[in-house]
C-alpha cells in the first residue's frame, strides 16, 4: 500500500490514449500541431497571453525558467526547503551557470514580502555581493500548504517594487488549485513564469513552463535546445499535456489526491506537523509507530526525528485509504 510519492503513481489511462493518437508524422520538434495548440490553450486557461514550452521534468521546467531572468553573477531567493534548494541536486547552479540561491525562512515552507526582505536588505548594491534579481515560489509548498491569491498579490507587487522576477514553482500546481477553488489566473497575477507540473497529476514525462512575458520564451527556447530538453518527437510531450488539459483532467486529478489525503488528515488530526491543503501529510510518528504500520503493508518516508510523509496521488485505491486511517487511528 504505496504512499511513497505522487510520481510512483499510474499514468493516467487518457495520456497513454493521447500519445498514441499522436503516433503519426508529423513536424519535428515543436513544429507540430500539437505542440502549436499549447499557447492558445493555456491563455485560455489563465484568462491572458502565454507562451508555453514542453520539457521532460519539473527541475528542467524550474531551471530554464529562472535560467531566462538570473544572470550567472545573480540571486535566486528561495525558502530554505525549496525544491530547488533541496531537491534538485544542484541543477539550478548548472543551468543558471553558477547563480546563487538565498534562502529565506517562513512558517510552513512559504515566503512572505518581509521573509525576503530579511534576507536582501542587507546586501550592499555593489560588485563585491550577488545581487537579487528574482523570488522563487513553490504552489503548493513542500509541506503541502498553499498560497492564496492575495499572499500571491503581496509577493508580486513587492518582486515588482524591488524590480524583481517572479517564478512559479508549480509541480502541485493542479493541487493548489483544487484546494482554493479559484481559477488559475487568479493565482499567477504578477507571476513572470510557472513551472506547471503534470507527471506528479497523471502524466508521464511532460511539464510546461508557462511564460506570461512571451520575451522569457524566447529566450528559454534557445536555453531549452542547449540543454538537451528539445525533443525530436516533441508531439509526444505536447499530447500529454493536452490530455491533462482538456476537460480539466488536471484538476479532477488533484480533486481525487487531495480527497485523499483530507481523509487520512482527519484520522491523524493530533499528529498533524503542517495544515493538509494539499496531497501531502505531514505526521509526528515515532519510530515503533512507523514500525507498526509498515509491518501492515503501508510504504512511506520518515521526515526528519519522529516524523513521516505520506503523499495521495489521482488513482488513490479506497481500500488502501481506508486501512491506513484505520491504522493510524489505531496506534
Amino acid at each position: 500500500m504505496q504512499f511513497l510519492s505522487d510520481n510512483a503513481a499510474a499514468v493516467h489511462p487518457a495520456i497513454w490514449s493521447a500519445m498514441l493518437a499522436a503516433d503519426a508524422p508529423d513536424s519535428p520538434y515543436d513544429g507540430d500541431a500539437i505542440s502549436q495548440e499549447l499557447d492558445a490553450a493555456f491563455s485560455a486557461l489563465f484568462g491572458r497571453e502565454c507562451v508555453a514550452l514542453w520539457v521532460a521534468t519539473g527541475t528542467a521546467a524550474n531551471c530554464l525558467a529562472l535560467s531566462t531572468m538570473v544572470p550567472p553573477h545573480g540571486g535566486v531567493i528561495c525558502h530554505r526547503e525549496a525544491h530547488i534548494e533541496m531537491d534538485e541536486g544542484g541543477a539550478p547552479g548548472f543551468y543558471l551557470h553558477g547563480a546563487k540561491l538565498m534562502l529565506a525562512d517562513g512558517p510552513d515552507a512559504k515566503l512572505t514580502p518581509q521573509a525576503i526582505a530579511a534576507v536582501i536588505d542587507p546586501i550592499r548594491a555593489d560588485v563585491h555581493q550577488v545581487q537579487p534579481h528574482a523570488i522563487s515560489i513553490t504552489q503548493a509548498s513542500e509541506y503541502g500548504c498553499v498560497y492564496r491569491p492575495a499572499e500571491i498579490d503581496s509577493l508580486a507587487a513587492f518582486a515588482q517594487e524591488r524590480g524583481l522576477r517572479l517564478h512559479m514553482d508549480g509541480a502541485r500546481f493542479g493541487n493548489a488549485i483544487a484546494h482554493l477553488g479559484c481559477t488559475p489566473g487568479e493565482v499567477t497575477r504578477g507571476v513572470d513564469a510557472l513551472s506547471f507540473g503534470f507527471v506528479k497529476n497523471g502524466g508521464l514525462g511532460a511539464e510546461a513552463i508557462v511564460f506570461f512575458d512571451p520575451a522569457l520564451a524566447d529566450v528559454a527556447r534557445y536555453r531549452r535546445k542547449r540543454a538537451g530538453h528539445l525533443q525530436s518527437k516533441g508531439r509526444f510531450l505536447a499530447a500529454q499535456i493536452m490530455a491533462m488539459l482538456e476537460g480539466d483532467l488536471w484538476l479532477h486529478n488533484a480533486r481525487a489526491a487531495n480527497a485523499a489525503a483530507a481523509q487520512i488528515a482527519a484520522a491523524a488530526a493530533g499528529r498533524l506537523l503542517h495544515p493538509v491543503e494539499a496531497n501531502e501529510v505531514f505526521l509526528t510518528l515515532s519510530a515503533w509507530d512507523s514500525a507498526q504500520l509498515r509491518a501492515q503493508g503501508f510504504s512511506f518516508y520518515d521526515w526528519g526525528v519522529d516524523g513521516a510523509r505520506l503523499v495521495t496521488s489521482w488513482n488513490a485505491d479506497e481500500g488502501h485509504v481506508s486501512a491506513l486511517t484505520q491504522a493510524i487511528a489505531a496506534l
